[in-house]
């Protein structure tokens, strides 16, 4: 009984480590932005690796009042593209920390 309980210790440890080694990531991830563009870059977003908007970005030249609909696809491609990089740049950075294991619940 006595090493069941020392291999439950180990693996609460163990747990409690990587839980450490999640919340660092996901701090460093909050800070690492990642840029999606469209229109030859006159629409620019930028989101952080924990996939929160930080801003966005317009050339005047791509802002024509006769034509909103084509900025608005602009900034919806953008801001896809950007998503898509956050997405993936979490789920690499994540999965450094898990080893790849795909760990229910934990949003990758």
């Amino acid at each position: 009984m006595v090493s069941n309980f020392g291999d439950m210790q180990s693996l609460l440890k163990q747990a409690q480590q990587m839980q450490k080694r999640m919340q660092d990531a996901e701090r460093e991830l909050a800070e690492r932005i990642v840029e999606g563009t469209a229109g030859g870059g006159a629409v620019k977003v930028f989101v952080n690796g924990m996939q929160e908007v930080q801003g966005v970005k317009i050339q005047k030249a791509a802002v024509d009042p006769d034509d909103v609909e084509s900025l608005e696809d602009l900034v919806t491609a953008a801001l896809r593209q950007a998503m898509q990089a956050a997405k993936e740049l979490h789920k690499r950075e994540m999965g450094k920390v898990t080893g790849g294991l795909n760990l229910p619940g934990m949003g990758f």
